[in-house]
């Protein structure tokens, strides 16, 4: 296993690849691996001849008032989780390599894919991720990458944007990973103190009450949206919903009424832990 920080060792390396017909598949990831990225890093295994996983903390996708200075790091871990699962080169650039001085150029995926669900609350968060998307696509330049579906909102305006831009590349959707009680998992479930973490299952149960409402012919959004607040208010008062929303599952556009392929989203703080997850609903005619 090839560890490279170097953008244009990269992207020589990658060439070379190409030129040999070698498959290149890419997990993104800022590090602190868990189980859920494995799973991306094993579906692109078996899809792909050589693969290649970032961990990079990209500081364009965090707030000034988001955890950027706290976000776990433990290279030796991911290193060895990596080569656990049979990756072939790990491209970890330092922040100066991505974003030098004179760097002056962002990638902005416009409109509602981008105002709604946690980008109402994180004006910034995606001209970041599409941007570092974007670079990593140019340097790692695979064939197929895989994101997670626990990451919805990004997962569609990844797909979004490499569609605009032509970019040469498949995206795959990984399914969401859960710890045995549900809770999708996270770097940031670290933060949780004992008690945030005996209350986080809520927000799993809440997306399968939709679910069970929907599969019992509910079509009305609001409601739906109105009975999920009140089951996860009930569970504790340290729980505060920052959004709940019903949205198309590929344009992202809010929906009054349930129709064919939807996400059920939301995004909860646990004392000052913002975790999110979501469920792909598929409702027949």
């Amino acid at each position: 296993m090839q560890i490279i920080k170097s953008i244009q060792k990269m992207q020589s390396l990658a060439s070379e690849l190409r030129e040999q017909s070698k498959t290149i598949g890419f997990v993104p990831t800022m590090g602190f691996l868990h189980e859920g990225h494995l799973s991306l890093m094993r579906i692109a295994r078996n899809k792909c001849g050589i693969l290649v996983v970032s961990l990079f903390v990209n500081p364009t996708q965090f707030g000034n008032d988001e955890d950027l200075d706290k976000y776990p790091h433990d290279f030796e871990r991911d290193q060895k989780l990596c080569k656990q699962e049979d990756v072939d080169i790990i491209f970890s650039p330092n922040v100066d390599e991505m974003y030098p001085d004179s760097f002056f150029t962002y990638v902005d995926v416009t409109g509602e894919m981008t105002d709604v669900l946690c980008g109402k609350f994180r004006p910034e968060h995606f001209r970041g991720v599409t941007t570092v998307v974007a670079k990593l696509f140019n340097i790692i330049r695979p064939h197929i990458s895989v994101f997670g579906q626990k990451d919805g909102q990004q997962l569609a305006v990844v797909k979004r944007m490499a569609c605009d831009l032509n970019f040469p590349v498949e995206i795959i959707a990984g399914p969401t990973v859960r710890e045995s009680d549900g809770l999708a998992m996270s770097s940031r479930n670290k933060y949780l103190s004992p008690e945030e973490r005996t209350a986080a299952p809520i927000l799993h149960q809440s997306l399968l009450f939709a679910k069970e409402l929907i599969d019992s012919g509910e079509r009305d959004s609001n409601r739906i949206i109105a009975m999920m607040r009140k089951l996860i208010e009930k569970k504790s008062l340290r729980l505060k919903i920052q959004y709940i929303a019903i949205v198309d599952a590929e344009t992202l556009e809010p929906l009054e009424q349930i129709r064919a392929k939807i996400m059920v989203a939301l995004a909860v703080f646990l004392g000052n832990t913002r975790l999110i997850d979501n469920v792909i609903i598929e409702v027949g005619v």
